[in-house]
């Protein structure tokens, strides 16, 4: 089993940045597949970044959103620049043994209880 926690949401203003942060346990953490998702309020849950070795991006966050991972602190982090309002939902962070980068919520097997961020207009 693994145990994935996200910290760092909050309430921002347009423009601003954040950064979340996705501690993993239970395995070892360099062979896990690391992903963001987010899910708006009355939406279906959406990709939002991936990283194994190399690391992929949803169209509406890509060069505003960095998605990185130390892994000898089993910490994965979510680098928001530049946000809108539209970026307001729950983010999860989700884990996979298959060391896989995919953008299917059904190929994570792990997932936090989520953060939310609030981005104010």
């Amino acid at each position: 089993q693994v145990q994935v926690a996200e910290s760092g949401g909050g309430l921002v203003q347009a423009g601003g940045s954040l950064r979340l942060s996705c501690a993993a346990s239970g395995r070892t953490f360099s062979s896990l597949g690391m992903a963001w998702f987010r899910q708006a309020s009355g939406k279906e849950r959406e990709f939002v970044a991936s990283i194994t070795w190399i690391t992929r991006y949803a169209d509406p966050v890509k060069d505003r959103f960095v998605i990185s991972r130390a892994d000898a602190k089993n910490t994965v982090y979510l680098q928001m620049n530049s946000l809108k309002p539209e970026d307001t939902a729950v983010y999860y962070c989700a884990a996979t043994e298959l060391y896989s980068g995919r953008s299917d919520p059904v190929d994570y097997e792990y997932w936090g209880q989520g953060t939310q961020v609030t981005v104010s207009s």
